[in-house]
């Protein structure tokens, strides 16, 4: 029996990466998965070409994650096709590299919009539709824990996203909902890509286990979070990095 059986998954920013592969684990482990994405529709539409020629069911939904009517759509239409929400899992993500002197007032409110507001209404949404005792999973970053130059806007948001969890994982208890925080390392992705490539063997080698990580390094601990198996866990900010805050 798989663990996520008939289970109803919305996975944000599928299309790709850390978010294609948790798709893709969770629709092999049985749930029906909603792949939401914002520009690349044939990069989601071949994700979702594969979870079908393995067996799963999914379904494709374009939404900017950080325009909450664009939320509230995709929301709307998971329900109107499956009648449920089980899981929830706040992966997409807006990226920016830039010293604070050149942070400007459009790249704030990009990354604040997609990482913070999004995540908020998300929380927001599934809170409000979700079955009790289902399972919100956010994403977070080494980036929060660790001073990087240039990164200082970017790791803001995702400390955001670790204290966010803790509320909603509070407020959202009294149903059974879970709420967790996976805190990401160097993954091997097209947004890693956009960090320099000197700071990206730098982080691998001051990991433990001294490499990247791959996506579905990631995907398997979500999938963990999602299950029956994860039921007393909720309010943690879970590292998956290699070791590297340990360092």
């Amino acid at each position: 029996m798989r663990r996520l059986e008939q289970k109803v998954a919305i996975v944000t920013g599928g299309s790709r990466g850390i978010g294609a592969s948790v798709a893709r684990r969770l629709a092999s482990e049985g749930a029906r998965v909603v792949l939401n994405y914002v520009q690349n529709a044939q990069a989601a539409e071949e994700v979702a070409a594969s979870i079908r020629a393995a067996g799963g069911e999914v379904l494709t939904v374009r939404a900017n994650v950080g325009e909450e009517p664009q939320m509230q759509a995709l929301f709307a239409t998971t329900l109107e096709r499956y009648n449920r929400l089980d899981i929830l899992v706040n992966n997409a993500a807006a990226f920016g590299s830039n010293p604070l002197e050149a942070i400007d007032r459009a790249q704030f409110q990009q990354l604040v919009d997609v990482n913070i507001w999004g995540l908020i209404v998300g929380c927001r949404l599934a809170g409000r539709h979700m079955v009790n005792g289902g399972r919100i999973i956010n994403f977070s970053s080494i980036g929060a824990h660790k001073g990087f130059a240039g990164g200082g806007l970017y790791a803001a948001t995702k400390a955001a996203v670790e204290s966010l969890t803790r509320t909603a994982a509070t407020e959202l208890a009294p149903r059974d909902i879970t709420v967790n925080a996976l805190i990401i390392g160097q993954v091997a992705t097209d947004m890693a890509s956009e960090v320099p490539l000197e700071m990206r063997r730098q982080i691998a080698a001051q990991t433990l286990i001294g490499k990247m990580g791959r996506p579905d390094d990631v995907s398997g601990v979500v999938a963990f979070l999602a299950s029956e198996d994860a039921r007393w866990v909720t309010g943690q900010a879970l590292g998956v990095n290699g070791g590297y805050l340990m360092r």
